[in-house]
């Protein structure tokens, strides 16, 4: 499945802000304590959070003997936006909800590969 431009760049900047941690243990403080505010000021961009949701940041680099597997929250399906490709899934029988987990999939294999 080909990662679009957002989801590329996205993950371009969460390499950085990993690799900033590792270097500089003020900014990974600061990334803790208001995880908003620091990639604001490291991006030059506003981060618009949905509304009721926060961002939580977890410092695992401790546990270099542990692999985290995050369960996310169920998704929403009546808000969920499908790619044309993953509509066409749908169409052939695939259900939304694994759709869903195929994309997620991917993210999860993409993530183990690149971090």
């Amino acid at each position: 499945m080909e990662l679009t431009k957002k989801q590329e760049a996205a993950q371009q900047i969460m390499r950085s802000v990993i690799a900033k941690c590792w270097e500089d243990e003020a900014f990974k403080q600061a990334l803790i304590a208001d995880p908003v505010a620091t990639l604001e000021k490291f991006t030059g961009n506003e981060i618009n959070l949905p509304e009721g949701k926060r961002l939580v940041v977890r410092d695992q680099s401790s546990e270099a003997n542990a692999i985290y597997f995050n369960i996310p929250a169920e998704p929403n399906l009546e808000e969920l936006q499908l790619s044309d490709e993953q509509l066409e899934l749908v169409a052939g029988g695939v259900t939304p909800v694994a759709a869903y987990f195929t994309v997620l999939a991917a993210g999860v294999a993409v993530g183990a590969i690149l971090f």
